[in-house]
This record gives structure tokens, C-alpha cells and sequence, in this order.
């Protein structure tokens, strides 16, 4: 008889395989990445470009480049492109990232012929219309107005201008004044440059057949090799933070957003994988050194956590929590508390063991389906990583030691290495 009072036994995950992709080099530079899976007759296709903050000639150009590349071309209007879109049931978007700008369609697989000019027009002969162009400035302003009533978005806000630099297109602050007084011919201009399919990635994955492949060669493969040089000022290249303690005064707050952290190693690094076990200990997860403390002992907070955010040209470590503002400091501490703990005592076994579990588990999850596992495959384009990045990382999990582990924290996460930023009422 099955024992509901045990918790059935946990299978190591030894090693994973991501899909093999089939990549084709195209004659104008472009790469087509093919990952195949007929389990349901749906396809996502995704052009990738070169086109987020970090090739921006100036700020909020590639923001508003993305948001507008649907608002109509030389033959469609943005009611006709959201009309021809919606007949299909299919759905297309683009996304502007911190280094690159993606126009993703999903639709069913029988669809994708009929909607390829589509795609093509939208990325090939977009007009920008200045009536759409002012009122997107305008709605942009006054969300970030809205946003800026909030403790966590000037927290996080100054900790991206402290961590990288007021002038990195990582640390770059919004400014209403130079963001409304772009123009039209600044985002086409930036358009021209950037949302080029020579040189561009394509990323084909779902019940993909070798006619599909053929179509969208024909879409991505138009035009010359690229011969532009999008590399952003050498100065951005290596970025420097020294420990700073920054105030941001919200009057009338009731709480204070806090963000504590620090520049990390890349994804490439060797200690990647065995940090991204550290940080789960310490706040990745509702089991977490910091959610036990700081929520469920201390009740300070409904939620806290550590996170690494992996870019192409820099990673980032950061704690983050809302509290109640007369908590702020005693929230501090505490923070700093977990982090010479995890500097001076060994984890327990027994803890390690759950959290390795947890993340093979979480891992496993993130592969279900096509996309998921195509977007693990994007990570290793993007990021420059090995084909045997994702089985290394199984392994590290599972292989670390909390000796390992104490030595990471020591070298990592020491408080007086580490920039803070508050923002709440004022200080006292």
C-alpha cells in the first residue's frame, strides 16, 4: 500500500541533451537555427537582431524602434497588420532586451506560408508615422512617471546606474527631456542600421517541415553581407563598481525598496555553475536562507530573493525585498547576517542535498517543450557557450561540496563588497 506520509525517492538528473539543431549559413551572413519537434502543429519563428540598448546611438532610440515596428508599413496599416494577425490566430510581437531586439511570431504550422510576407513587411518597411511615434513618446513618459511613484523602480533604477555606470547602456537612467526629443528620422536611421537580416539570428523551432525551411531561407537570406560595425564604444567593454550605500528618498512611503549587490563572473567563468548553488541557497527559491529569515522568522518582507542576471557584456548579482520602511535597517542587517553566515559556517548537508535537487528539477521543468528548449539553445548562441554548457552544469550541482561552497561565499559575497541602494522615506 502506497505510504502518503513518504515522499517518493528523487532521481538524479546525470545529464541532459538539448535538440540538435540544424544551422544553416546563409549567403547575406544570416544564421537559420532549425530545431524540429512535431508534438503539436504549432511554430515559432524569431529574427533576432543587434538592436537593444547596447548599439542604441542614443538613449531610448532602440525602445522606441521596437514598439513601433508594428504600427504600419508602406502597405499596411497597424489596424491591418493587428487584423491579418488576429485571422490567423497567430501572434507577433517585438521584444527590445538590453542587447538584442526580437520579432517573434507563433502560429499554427499550416499558417506559416500565408504569414511570412507579413514578416517580412514589418521588418523590412516599417514607416514609423510620427502621429503614433509622439503618442507612444507620450504614453512611455507618463508609465515611467507612474513607475517612479514606486519604491521598487527607483531602487532597482540606481542600483543599475551604480552598479555599471551613468553612461553604460546597462546603468543609463531614463530622461524625459532626451527621450521626447527623438525623432523620426532617428528611429529610422537606427532601423536602417540595426534591423538588418544580413548578419541577423533565426530561430525556427515546432513542427517544422523542410518546405518551412526553404521559406523562411527565401524571408531571412534577402540582401548583402553586412558590412556595418555595430560594436558599442570600448569603453562599455569592461565595466568597474566600487561598494557604494545610496539613498533614494521617497516622501510619504510607507515602505523601502532595497537592492544589494554586486558585478558577477559570466556565464563562461568556471565558478558559474557552482555560484548559481550559492545564490540558490542564499534567496533563490521559498526554502531560501533569506525567505526563512527575513519573511518567516522576522516577518519583514512577503517575499525576498538573490538572483544572477547573465547580458552578453556583463552579469549582475543582486538581493532584492520590499519592507516596511521602519524595517529597512534591521532588514539590512540581517541580509548581512546570511551573508557572513554562509562565509563562516558550512551548509548543511542536508540543505545542499535539497537545493541540488530543486534545481535539476527546476532544470528538467524548463525543457518540456520546443520553445523552452530553444530558448536554453539561444542562451548558448548569445552567450558564447560551450555545446556542453548545460550537462557541465548538471554536473557542478551535483558534484559540489559545502566546502566548495563556503569558499565561494568568502571570495563573492562579502558586504563590504557589495553596493546597496535603498529607496523609501526619508532616513533617519
Amino acid at each position: 500500500m502506497l505510504n502518503r506520509l513518504v515522499a517518493p525517492p528523487v532521481q538524479p538528473l546525470a545529464s541532459v541533451t538539448l535538440p540538435a539543431a540544424d544551422v544553416l549559413l546563409l549567403p547575406n551572413g544570416s544564421r537559420l537555427h532549425v530545431l524540429h519537434n512535431a508534438a503539436q502543429p504549432v511554430i515559432r519563428l524569431q529574427v533576432v537582431f543587434r538592436a537593444g540598448k547596447w548599439y542604441e546611438p542614443a538613449p531610448g532610440v532602440s525602445l522606441l524602434t521596437a514598439r513601433m515596428l508594428l504600427e504600419g508599413t508602406r502597405t499596411r496599416t497597424a489596424r491591418q497588420i493587428a487584423d491579418e494577425v488576429a485571422f490567423y490566430g497567430a501572434s507577433l510581437e517585438c521584444e527590445q532586451g538590453f542587447d538584442r531586439a526580437t520579432l517573434t511570431l507563433y502560429c499554427l504550422t499550416r499558417h506559416l506560408e500565408k504569414l511570412l510576407p507579413l514578416v517580412y513587411d514589418v521588418l523590412s518597411e516599417p514607416t514609423f508615422p510620427e502621429p503614433d511615434l509622439s503618442l507612444l513618446k507620450t504614453r512611455t513618459i507618463q508609465n515611467v512617471q507612474v513607475e517612479r511613484q514606486k519604491t521598487s523602480y527607483l531602487a532597482a533604477e540606481r542600483f543599475s546606474r551604480n552598479l555599471f555606470g551613468s553612461a553604460h547602456p546597462y546603468g543609463i537612467v531614463f530622461d524625459e527631456n532626451s527621450f521626447q526629443a527623438i525623432t523620426q528620422s532617428e528611429v529610422l536611421s537606427f532601423h536602417r542600421h540595426a534591423y538588418n537580416l544580413a548578419g541577423s539570428e533565426v530561430f525556427l523551432c515546432g513542427d517544422v517541415t523542410a518546405k518551412h525551411v526553404e521559406q523562411v531561407q527565401a524571408l531571412v537570406g534577402i540582401g548583402n553581407r553586412s558590412s556595418q560595425d555595430q560594436s558599442p564604444p570600448t569603453a562599455f567593454t569592461a565595466p568597474l563598481a566600487t561598494p557604494t550605500q545610496d539613498y533614494v528618498t521617497v516622501s510619504d512611503s510607507i515602505q523601502s525598496s532595497l537592492r544589494i549587490g554586486r558585478l558577477w563572473p559570466s556565464s563562461n567563468h568556471p565558478d558559474a555553475h557552482k555560484l548559481q548553488v550559492l545564490a540558490k541557497i542564499l534567496g533563490g527559491y521559498f526554502g531560501s536562507r533569506l525567505m526563512k529569515n527575513i519573511r518567516e522568522d522576522k516577518g519583514f518582507t512577503y517575499g525576498i530573493y538573490a538572483s544572477v542576471g547573465p547580458r552578453e557584456h556583463a552579469t549582475s548579482f543582486v538581493i532584492g525585498t520590499d519592507v516596511n520602511a521602519a524595517s529597512t535597517k534591521a532588514t539590512i542587517t540581517e541580509v548581512h547576517h546570511e551573508l557572513k553566515k554562509l562565509q563562516q559556517e558550512l551548509v548543511p548537508a542536508d540543505e545542499l542535498l535539497t537545493v541540488k535537487n530543486y534545481m535539476a528539477g527546476k532544470f528538467a521543468n524548463e525543457l518540456s517543450t520546443v520553445f523552452e528548449q530553444c530558448d536554453k539553445y539561444k542562451s548558448l548562441i548569445f552567450l558564447n557557450l560551450p555545446v556542453s554548457y548545460y550537462t557541465d552544469f548538471l554536473q557542478n550541482v551535483s558534484n559540489i561540496t559545502t566546502a566548495e561552497i563556503q569558499e565561494l561565499a568568502q571570495q563573492y559575497l562579502s558586504p563590504k563588497d557589495m553596493i546597496e541602494v535603498v529607496a523609501g522615506p526619508e532616513s533617519n
